[in-house]
């Protein structure tokens, strides 16, 4: 690696015409467009990355210093950041691709840029990899951005230019590399705020995806050029006349949505362009800042609705309450000429740059030399988040997380003091739970919405106020993973049910090597291995999960290892399923009356098959099922959220039948309901009553517990079906004082 910097001073670099112009002109946005400029430091990077390139050429046949050129223009014009970015764009490439070393970078530009020139060669190949390789990629790419957001902002210009130039790669490339912005840089390109960026962004991944499509809108866009124009110059001018005539100083016009999001709204609304009538919106910007410009906002509103009826359902203020990007504007769509429907929005010149420049912008407008605080951290939360989250077990369910959360929509909610939290569209009680604080997810028993309580699988709406209640008894349900929508409640959540997975299982080998020792079998952990695989368990970990559990006896193995696979009586051992039954006979009431059969299987009732209902799950006449065959032959009945299924759907898919319910009326099962409540005179009386007198359900069992004015308990009873279930869990929500009502797993 080159390590000396006399490559600056080297007399015989030199640069052709063409370049030096381009160099004056890449100066000249900066100055327009950036708060400051280094020209001395910008001409030096240039100096360096044309040196370093010097043999170096596009598949375009263009000299390779044009890339890093046209990448640094897009970081000074259209994303604004700062002279150090700029200088970061042009050398972006020398450290992967040439032979300088980062030491170099240092020595010549100061840590923070080296820092940055670091961090890009580090993502340079997000997504090249296959697909187990993608979430250390992705996570490369989100730790750069926790470092300096200035390599996201970069890597955004260089991926820009990158599909700008497309053509010139091979189609198979094309495909790869538009598929990866549309998936990755895109959204996180709308996450931080780049609404220009973005646009172009998906724009350009639809020309190679879809060119079809693409090229079908571009033609009818443009054939209703004429028209569009015209309508919008209607539209506008009473509306210009009124602002001049308030003393306004402003900029309005017409905006045609990007040629991705029309497509979108296409394919969601499943209509041809020619009845999508929202295609564009007007703009209003005024000149005024600060808590006057605010204000000249809510005034042009105003003006705008005299003039055209609003639809008030359409209305958004992200002024009074931006978008966790910064976005503000005020939103209305209201009824133009000829009835059509017309979006208006209304923002200042500054609320505009952070529109389109995002957490670029917001570097700029901030005063002072520091810059890496409070607004800018907001922009990194959800990074920081995903960060610190437990790493997944599987790679692919990590990138899948991460990219479902880049477009979420946003909802905002407050605490009970009247603080605002951002969330995303669909988010429930838990999800704000573990947004407040982790422990207060994992503790979560309950919670109220505006003062009442509610389910914890509602869906919170903007402006809801949300109170969760506790308790330092309580554990995570495995359940919250069907509702949850953030990556921090869900990774959580799945964290909590691998770790207790893990802790069975480190029981389960403890309880096989005291029974081992007991019988004086001693065996080797790879001989044991071939033994589990001989009982069909895919490795160790399952065969002492389910000994921790209590799915598979330990006296069976050990009888297995001293006989060789044969019992006494030389047949096959197998699994005593009844007597395990047995063990979980307190929550498992499988009682079929009359002998009739509860079930169908594979499409016929069956009335010879030994058929089991799960201890880990508790199925009902209800649930969505599906049947595992156990090695002893018998039917093991799960449900499909259980927390079991996934292992057996993945690695047993030889043994599992498509079963459903016969919808017999006189067959019984046993079902348990965790209960969380304050802890009053009566209230188990009033459970009592409920459950036995008012719904007419047998209770098997009823356990209270109770600790600082909270009461927690279970109740196991006999319930015919899923509906019936439903019906009890309802019934009991509305007695005073409980907070929460569960199914019970185990």
């Amino acid at each position: 690696m080159i390590q000396a910097s006399s490559v600056l001073k080297e007399a015989n670099i030199s640069v052709e015409p063409t370049y030096e112009a381009r160099l004056e002109r890449l100066l000249a946005h900066c100055r327009t467009h950036l708060p400051s400029v280094d020209e001395d430091m910008v001409r030096r990077a240039f100096r360096l990355s044309y040196w370093a390139h010097r043999h170096h050429w596009r598949a375009s046949g263009e000299r390779y210093i044009a890339h890093p050129m046209e990448v640094a223009d897009i970081v000074a014009r259209d994303i604004g950041l700062d002279d150090v970015s700029v200088a970061a764009a042009l050398l972006h490439d020398v450290v992967e691709d040439t032979d300088l070393s980062i030491g170099l970078i240092r020595e010549e530009f100061g840590d923070t840029l080296a820092t940055i020139i670091d961090g890009l060669t580090k993502i340079s190949g997000v997504f090249a990899s296959r697909e187990l390789g993608q979430a250390e990629n992705v996570r490369k790419l989100m730790l750069s951005m926790a470092t300096d957001v200035r390599v996201i902002l970069v890597k955004f210009a260089d991926r820009l230019h990158n599909m700008r130039t497309i053509e010139a790669l091979p189609k198979e490339k094309q495909l790869k590399k538009a598929s990866e912005t549309k998936e990755l840089f895109a959204p996180l390109a709308h996450r931080f705020g780049l609404f220009a960026v973005k646009s172009e962004l998906e724009d350009l991944s639809l020309k190679v995806l879809d060119p079809e499509s693409y090229q079908q809108i571009v033609d009818s866009l443009a054939d209703r050029k004429d028209e569009r124009e015209a309508y919008i110059a209607y539209f506008i001018e009473p509306l210009k006349q009124r602002l001049e005539n308030e003393g306004f100083t402003f900029d309005v016009y017409g905006r045609v949505k990007n040629i991705y999001s029309i497509h979108r709204k296409m394919k969601r609304q499943n209509k041809p362009l020619n009845e999508i009538y929202d295609i564009f919106a007007i703009r209003v910007v005024l000149d005024e800042e600060g808590k006057k410009g605010r204000e000249d906002c809510w005034r042009v509103y105003s003006i705008v609705t005299d003039l055209y009826k609003p639809l008030p359902e359409r209305f958004r203020d992200f002024i009074s309450v931006p978008k966790s990007n910064g976005y503000q504007s005020l939103h209305t769509t209201v009824l133009g000429p000829k009835g059509r429907r017309v979006e208006v929005q209304v923002r200042t010149h500054e609320m505009h740059e952070i529109a389109e420049r995002g957490v670029a912008a917001h570097w700029k407008y901030k005063e002072g030399a520091d810059r890496s605080d409070e607004e800018m951290d907001q922009f990194l939360d959800w990074v920081r988040d995903l960060l610190e989250s437990p790493k997944p077990e599987q790679a692919t369910e990590f990138v899948e997380e991460f990219q479902l959360n880049l477009y979420d929509e946003e909802i905002y909610v407050f605490t009970p003091q009247g603080d605002l939290m951002t969330l995303p569209q669909g988010a429930t009680p838990v999800d704000f739970a573990f947004k407040v604080h982790t422990e207060v997810g994992m503790q979560c028993i309950g919670a109220k919405v505006n003062g009442k309580m509610v389910p914890l699988s509602r869906e919170l709406a903007s402006g809801d106020q949300v109170e969760i209640i506790t308790s330092k008894k309580q554990t995570p349900n495995p359940d919250w993973s069907n509702f949850v929508v953030t990556h921090k409640a869900r990774s959580r959540i799945r964290h909590w049910t691998n770790e207790k997975r893990r802790k069975t299982a480190k029981l389960g080998r403890e309880i096989w090597e005291k029974e081992a020792r007991r019988a004086s079998v001693e065996i080797s952990d790879q001989d044991l291995q071939e033994v589990a695989h001989e009982l069909k368990f895919p490795d160790l970990q399952q065969l002492f999960y389910e000994i921790g559990s209590g799915l598979y006896e330990p006296n069976k193995l050990i009888n297995r290892i001293k006989t060789g696979g044969q019992s006494e009586n030389g047949t096959d051992d197998e699994d005593d399923e009844q007597a395990l039954r047995k063990k979980y006979e307190s929550f498992l009431d499988a009682a079929q009356t009359s002998g009739k059969q509860a079930l169908l299987i594979n499409g016929e009732l069956q009335t010879d098959l030994a058929v089991n209902y799960a201890a880990c799950c508790n199925p009902i006449p209800g649930d969505e099922v599906f049947g595992y065959v156990s090695r002893s032959g018998s039917i093991n009945i799960h449900r499909s959220n259980c927390p079991n299924a996934p292992d057996l759907l993945a690695n047993h898919p030889d043994r599992i039948l498509e079963v459903d319910w016969s919808h017999q009326n006189d067959v019984q099962f046993g079902a348990a309901l965790r209960l969380v409540g304050e802890d009053r005179v009566g209230m188990v009386n009033d459970l009592t009553t409920v459950i036995s007198k008012n719904l007419k359900t047998n209770i098997r069992s009823i356990t209270i517990d109770s600790e600082d004015g909270i009461f927690s308990g279970t109740v196991v009873l006999h319930v015919s079906d899923l509906e019936h279930l439903k019906r009890l869990m309802e019934r009991l929500k509305r007695i005073d004082g409980i907070h929460g009502v569960y199914r019970f797993e185990e």
